[in-house]
């Protein structure tokens, strides 16, 4: 018995944006942690946390798109005046739940701004 494809709505809610040397966790469009590429540790302080993904930048270019991004564009990132424009990414991953109850909460960011 094969599986079936699923073809409704995207349940999906969290995704990783990893880059050359940073992974972006995602959810619903905000970024929500950050790490370093392979690490197990959380960054407390990156400008990208709680910054909205806003679209992508080709290669090659400095103008943001809208639409989430694919491998080789950049993330384009933004809250209110402030801005964050990635490396290209490399991958887009799902992350497991394992990794997701270990994000760290609203409050813990909230201690270490």
């Amino acid at each position: 018995m094969g599986t079936a494809r699923y073809s409704g709505e995207e349940r999906r809610h969290h995704k990783v944006y990893i880059t050359k040397n940073t992974e972006y966790h995602v959810r619903a469009g905000q970024v929500v942690a950050v790490r370093p590429r392979g690490s197990k540790t959380w960054m407390r302080r990156h400008k990208a946390l709680a910054m909205k993904l806003e679209g992508h930048i080709e290669v090659g270019t400095l103008i943001p798109h809208p639409g989430a991004p694919r491998p080789g564009q950049r993330l384009f990132l933004a809250v209110e005046d402030n801005d964050v424009i990635t490396s290209p990414v490399v991958a887009i991953v799902r992350p497991p739940r394992s990794t997701v109850v270990e994000y760290p909460s609203d409050e813990e960011l909230a201690l270490s701004a």
